[in-house]
């Protein structure tokens, strides 16, 4: 499967935006403070599914509830109202985590991320698609990550340019590890040396005031 490719040309002037994360593209979180049982994440149904690596993906909210990983403009609509899959069934806590956001949701998933090199890292570095159907004067959809293994030693690399590293951020990724990013805008990867997968939880949501609350409640 092949990445999602959006418009980088989108004017997000004619949307819905927050300025705490328009001034850089993204917001650094508090660490998230409840425990994750790993049965959560492993053993449920995962699909084989590429972006930014050697990934699969468990799908926990979809455009249908249906285990799919594709966009939901492929149902004509924006990425927002997901519908829960039946793989929620095994991951409580990830639900509470997604709804206690209080925004509108749209794709939810976990996602399996095998060891890599820094080098394929920044190889990988990608925008999303995430507003092809947005409507304009309603929220611009911006995607939060919950970091689920403890994998400290790895990090999100951001980019603003994809081939100007003094552009770039990174955020290491300890378990509980939080962060909301404007996908569409900026170019991410993640460099994951360790030896076992990376798994996280990635959650669409819709800028407005519910994200805008959620965002301060959290950060340090």
């Amino acid at each position: 499967m092949e990445m999602d490719t959006p418009g980088k040309d989108t004017d997000r002037s004619r949307f819905v935006t927050l300025p705490v994360i328009e001034e850089r593209g993204f917001v650094e979180l508090e660490p998230y403070g409840e425990e994750v049982d790993a049965a959560e994440w492993e053993g449920l149904e995962y699909l084989n599914w590429k972006s930014g690596g050697d990934t699969n993906f468990a799908i926990l909210a979809s455009a249908t509830g249906e285990h799919d990983a594709r966009g939901f403009w492929e149902h004509g609509k924006p990425d927002k109202d997901g519908v829960w899959t039946s793989n929620i069934e095994s991951s409580p806590t990830l639900r509470k985590w997604t709804e206690s956001v209080g925004a509108n949701y749209g794709r939810v998933r976990i996602i399996k991320l095998e060891s890599n090199t820094e080098e394929e890292a920044l190889n990988n570095l990608h925008p999303d698609d995430n507003n092809r159907l947005t409507e304009e004067g309603t929220g611009w959809v911006v995607r939060a990550w919950l970091q689920l293994t403890d994998d400290p030693d790895s990090f999100m690399i951001i980019r603003e340019d994809k081939d100007d590293p003094s552009t770039e951020h990174r955020i290491a990724l300890p378990r509980g590890t939080q962060f909301v990013l404007d996908s569409e805008r900026l170019y991410h990867a993640v460099w994951h040396p360790g030896k076992k997968p990376r798994y996280s939880l990635i959650g669409s949501f819709e800028s407005g005031p519910e994200l805008q609350s959620w965002i301060e409640s959290q950060l340090p």
